[in-house]
């Protein structure tokens, strides 16, 4: 039966799935969340199963929102794969735990393919930034409070002081601030502060911006609670204030002398659901999850320096941030889009050998829940390996067409770690800044001299996300340089099969970086 709070939720769309699934249809019924995960099953069920994916082809799977359609396919599935490794939307995984039957395979390939050799790598972020890069962080698995992958912890502002306005935003597709803070409005306790809340799976992160509209000390007090369910009360966690000195000295903020001073590398305002705290989870020195340390916000100042001064920009979105070329105090997001993920990179797709292991798994879940097709699965899923096996040597023998010192790949999405492990591709860049706004002098530099000094042939845009790539297609263009085509969560154009999608990004990467660069776009 549907789960009349996720019906609630949804929002309808006019994307449509490729199939829909239907409880009159002899052949295995089996959703997937993305186009990809769907071609792969597509090979190795052939005709005995009817497959559709939940994200449409040309939508991003970090924040497309399921629709009425999706849910019925969810409910009528036999089986459904996800990626997992908090790839999509939470409100997919939740539309797929909500509206499954009871008994229904509920497989995450990304966990699942590492018993069938996939290798996984970090999620690599970019922590170049001039100034602290701050987000928000669930720590712990809440399994003793019954937590899964399906519950939400609530990260609630409660109140902030300080001499003006303190926002924490995220810029959404094409450039739509969505609020997680706001302290112009002031915090309502009545609805449970709900328009100053983040909600964040377990074991996740999120990145945010952060704008103060004028100089000096604020203080931002926020707690936590653990939503099991939708229908259960949710559990009390922790609450902690946390303190920002913007444009002036954090040393001498007053009542914190001696205090450490955040002022570089990744930081996260922080839920442990084991522990039962909220307190500040950094890397000072930029150093990754190795050099990540919890630090007490009562003893801990958070500097927002002059250099993080920008200009507001023109666009009417932000002007909750004040008139258009006045000067506010910001921390970047450091991501574009929405993006919420864990500390592995879920893209495991982009290594063809990752790809294999995914087909084994699904080959073998397909094998158990309709055993008088197991001859069938086998023998697709051994014809379909053979293919990838070529495909992989033939990304190899592509790339490696390549210079080495031309093998950079600059693009907007940090989703393809696993292309560049594979087959030696160096990631020289993505772009940080929000879509929306003016790119800052110090953006622009960094960029501009990535490019000059490692002499870039060309820059890559997935074509879902070019509408939020101002940055990137402006110094391009300043620079003379291809801006050329690479596909990362999911098909578009003519690429229509994951074959398609890694021939076309090899050889895209192969033509963009070896040819002179004459200036013309591609």
């Amino acid at each position: 039966m549907v789960a009349l709070t996720v019906l609630v939720a949804l929002l309808a769309s006019g994307c449509r799935s490729t199939v829909m699934l239907s409880g009159h249809d002899e052949r295995v019924q089996v959703v997937t969340t993305t186009g990809i995960l769907r071609d792969l099953v597509r090979h190795v069920g052939g005709d005995r199963v009817a497959v559709g994916s939940l994200v449409p082809d040309g939508a991003d799977p970090h924040s497309y929102e399921p629709s009425l359609r999706d849910v019925r396919n969810v409910v009528y599935a036999d089986v459904a794969f996800s990626n997992y490794l908090l790839l999509e939307e939470h409100a997919i995984i939740k539309t797929l735990d909500a509206n499954l039957r009871k008994g229904v395979p509920n497989i995450s390939l990304a966990e699942g393919a590492v018993k069938y050799a996939a290798e996984i790598i970090p999620l690599v972020e970019d922590v170049s930034l001039d100034t602290i890069w701050l987000g928000m962080r669930v720590r712990g698995t809440g399994t003793a409070d019954g937590a899964n992958r399906s519950s939400d912890i609530l990260l609630s502002a409660t109140g902030a002081a300080g001499p003006g306005t303190m926002t924490a935003y995220l810029t959404e597709s094409f450039g739509n601030p969505s609020f997680y803070v706001n302290s112009a409005d002031g915090f309502d306790p009545a609805n449970g502060f709900k328009d100053d809340t983040a909600r964040l799976p377990p074991d996740a992160h999120t990145h945010m911006s952060w704008a103060f509209t004028k100089p000096g000390v604020y203080r931002l007090t926020m707690r936590a609670q653990l939503a099991v369910t939708p229908e259960t009360k949710p559990v009390p966690v922790g609450e902690q204030t946390f303190t920002f000195a913007v444009g002036v000295d954090p040393h001498s903020v007053p009542g914190m002398a001696g205090a450490e001073v955040l002022n570089s590398g990744h930081a996260d305002i922080t839920v442990d659901l084991d522990q039962r705290r909220l307190y500040l989870f950094a890397d000072p020195e930029g150093g990754g999850e190795a050099d990540q340390r919890a630090f007490d916000p009562a003893t801990t100042v958070i500097e927002v320096p002059n250099k993080a001064l920008l200009e507001v920009p023109g666009d009417r979105k932000f002007r909750f941030l004040g008139r258009p070329g006045t000067q506010v105090h910001q921390l970047p997001q450091a991501v574009l889009g929405k993006h919420v993920h864990g500390e592995i990179d879920p893209h495991l797709w982009q290594n063809v050998r990752n790809a294999i292991a995914y087909v084994e798994l699904i080959r073998d879940t397909l094998t158990g829940i309709d055993p008088a097709g197991a001859r069938e699965y086998r023998a697709h899923a051994t014809d379909y390996i053979a293919e990838l096996e070529r495909l992989d040597t033939y990304v190899r023998d592509t790339i490696a067409q390549i210079p080495p010192p031309q093998r950079h790949l600059v693009t907007t999405h940090d989703a393809f770690g696993y292309l560049g492990d594979a087959y030696d591709v160096q990631i020289s860049g993505f772009v940080t800044p929000n879509p929306a706004t003016e790119p800052s002098l110090a953006d622009r530099r960094r960029l501009t001299e990535t490019i000059r000094n490692l002499d870039i042939r060309a820059v890559f845009l997935e074509p879902n996300l070019a509408a939020r790539s101002t940055t990137l297609t402006e110094v391009a263009s300043e620079q003379s340089l291809r801006i050329c085509e690479i596909y990362g969560d999911g098909f578009g154009g003519d690429v229509r099969s994951y074959v398609q999608m890694m021939r076309f990004n090899a050889e895209s990467l192969r033509d963009c970086l070896t040819r002179p660069n004459n200036g013309r776009r591609q």
